[in-house]
């Protein structure tokens, strides 16, 4: 390795761009094999490592929103409850209710799947920049009881008023 590679490395480390110093010589080469332009180069390195800052990103948004599981509206099994209104859920996955600060409540008898749409729903907002936070309301109920006793209520309530979604099953 020259000390102008050596120095890139060190340069990249520093700014903690870890996609463009695994990648830029490897990219070099097929942009010069290919004739593509500096911006064209330049894209590639900046997308791939927006690409892995983004996923990182989202990672740490579902680790933080403490799901119990992941779930997806695709893995929902429409056929079951036969009364549910598909398309009103499914309008509920665009999140506009975020932007409006509105409530979204699933009720039903055990076994319908609101736990699963509710977590599907956290999980899309997360994909899409939210952060979200997934509680047991029993467990949050209790949480709150023991921090009132303790007089940190209002420090504790903020800890459910932070994210964008709560979602309480």
């Amino acid at each position: 390795m020259n000390s102008q590679t050596s120095l890139l490395h060190h340069q990249l480390d520093y700014l903690k761009l870890p996609f463009l110093k695994a990648q830029c010589a490897e990219l070099a080469q097929q942009a010069a094999q290919q004739s593509w332009s500096h911006v064209d180069y330049l894209a590639r390195l900046i997308d791939g490592q927006y690409q892995q800052r983004l996923q990182h990103t989202i990672q740490l948004r579902v680790k933080t929103a403490r799901f119990p599981v992941l779930k997806t509206l695709e893995q929902f099994h429409w056929d079951w409850p036969k009364k549910i209104n598909r398309l009103q859920v499914q309008n509920l996955f665009r999140l506009e209710f975020l932007a409006q600060k509105a409530n979204v409540i699933f009720l039903g008898t055990v076994g319908l799947g609101k736990t699963h749409l509710a977590t599907a729903l956290g999980y899309a907002a997360c994909l899409e920049g939210h952060s979200v936070l997934f509680a047991n309301a029993i467990d949050v109920i209790n949480h709150l009881s023991a921090a009132q006793k303790k007089s940190t209520l209002k420090t504790e309530l903020k800890n459910y008023l932070r994210p964008q979604l709560l979602v309480l099953d």
